[in-house]
């Protein structure tokens, strides 16, 4: 993907005698005004077909004009000193108050994360999605199944790509602790050492800015330079006002929480205030301000597996905001999209979880013998036979002590629904072969007869 071509300037073509008349003309055809729900920068708008009377450039021209009157800056400025700056057309107001509905539980969720013995399993594994999917993002190289063995098993990252995905996990439980604080350098700092832990090249970058000297740059897998950052000199400066606008101090004029959230994301990636790691740090932030502002649903939702799924959309926001004067309309309206799919993606999945349950309770009535956690590892047991399940394993998926988990397990296998085996001097237990028959017998006692 190349840079995006910046949009055309002809507003001195206006000044002379004949560009004044024609510029009157213009304000005629303009009388009924422009459509710019779609909001298109140049890079798109040039090949369309302008409205009648007008050409592509004056159309372009025309449509910023419209953009600009009602902009709201913001206090992040580019490396020129050029503040940036946003617009709200249509499409974001509607998406702004179907966030506020579903992100702030004002609408009905299925019943699995609403219920206090349950959410923490949900949580746990959307905790698990992001963290996998944002180091992806970033070159960890590790598949999903292993990345969530390697957590619920609880055992130590084999490389690089592990431990990312491990530290990205950390962070993201870390920042449900620190929702209720204000945001400080130091906690920006303490959210960075958490997700490069033991993966830089030079562990002392970790939790500091750049020095002078460790210049960095955003380029594409051919070399060719996207983004050049400010300089080491103007980061601490920076950082801070990025602090007092996530805060809330800055600007003046009201942002809604969620836009906040989006420019905070922005604003980090634009700075690359460390040497390694800003991406992870940048979408962080993002969450610590939607959780901070009683968005509780974004405990569950993961905006990195829908970035994943269309990076290049991701990466030319940021391209369209840079070559268009600082336009952060470009920037929000994707992010807005990721996470409108990123709530979408996660109100199917608990549909089709909970679809899934129905099905397995509607002929094993066993399962309400059990306990809600015993349920879900049963559940999850007779569709993935070959599973091996540990107490730390179980313990994890739930956020429960060591001795309910163990509990839970050896009370299973005294049912004889898991076999127990000792690996080193860890306890494993594996589902029985014939799982189903078991939980059926225990549903008829002497109607079923189970082959051992």
């Amino acid at each position: 993907m190349g840079i995006p071509p910046t949009p055309p300037d002809i507003g001195e073509s206006f000044l002379t005698p004949s560009g004044l008349d024609r510029y009157l003309e213009i304000q005629h055809i303009l009388s009924k005004g422009l459509d710019d729900r779609e909001y298109h920068h140049w890079d798109q708008l040039r090949l369309r077909t302008p409205p009648e009377g007008l050409n592509l450039k004056e159309w372009c021209h025309f449509l910023k004009a419209g953009r600009k009157q009602n902009a709201i800056r913001i206090p992040l400025l580019d490396c020129e000193g050029d503040a940036f700056w946003f617009s709200i057309p249509e499409t974001i107001h509607k998406a702004l108050h179907e966030i506020d509905l579903g992100g702030g539980g004002r609408v009905e969720f299925p019943e699995p994360i609403t219920n206090p013995d349950t959410r923490d399993r949900y949580v746990i594994n959307s905790l698990m999605e992001e963290a996998i999917t944002s180091s992806q993002l970033e070159g960890a190289a590790t598949t999903r199944e292993v990345a969530k063995e390697m957590i619920r098993q609880g055992r130590k990252p084999r490389d690089k790509s592990e431990q990312m995905i491990l530290n990205n996990y950390e962070t993201m439980r870390e920042i449900q602790k620190l929702r209720t604080k204000p945001l400080t350098p130091d906690l920006v700092f303490k959210l960075h050492r958490l997700v490069t832990q033991r993966t830089l090249d030079t562990p002392d970058t970790a939790g500091r800015i750049r020095n002078p000297g460790e210049d960095v740059q955003v380029a594409n897998g051919e070399g060719q330079i996207y983004h050049i950052p400010p300089p080491p000199e103007s980061l601490e400066e920076r950082l801070r006002s990025m602090c007092d606008f996530a805060n809330g101090q800055t600007p003046a004029s009201f942002i809604h929480p969620a836009l906040r959230a989006i420019i905070l994301h922005f604003w980090l990636a634009y700075d690359q205030p460390f040497v390694n790691g800003n991406g992870r740090t940048a979408r962080a932030l993002f969450y610590w301000c939607m959780l901070r502002n009683d968005y509780w649903l974004f405990e569950f939702v993961s905006i990195s597996s829908v970035i994943k799924a269309s990076p290049a959309k991701y990466e030319r926001s940021f391209l369209y905001t840079e070559t268009d004067e600082n336009d952060l309309t470009y920037f929000l309206l994707d992010e807005i999209r990721v996470i409108r799919n990123a709530m979408n993606n996660l109100v199917a999945y608990l549909e089709r979880k909970v679809d899934e349950t129905r099905k397995v309770e509607s002929h094993l009535k066993a399962l309400r013998l059990m306990n809600h956690r015993q349920a879900a590892l049963l559940k999850h047991a007779l569709t993935h036979p070959g599973q091996r399940y540990t107490i730390t394993g179980h313990r994890q998926s739930h956020n429960v002590a060591y001795q309910t988990a163990r509990t839970d397990l050896l009370d299973l296998t005294k049912q004889h629904l898991l076999q127990q085996f000792k690996v080193g001097k860890a306890w494993v237990f594996y589902p029985e072969t014939n799982l189903n028959e078991r939980l059926l017998a225990l549903e008829h006692p002497g109607q079923i007869n189970i082959d051992v």
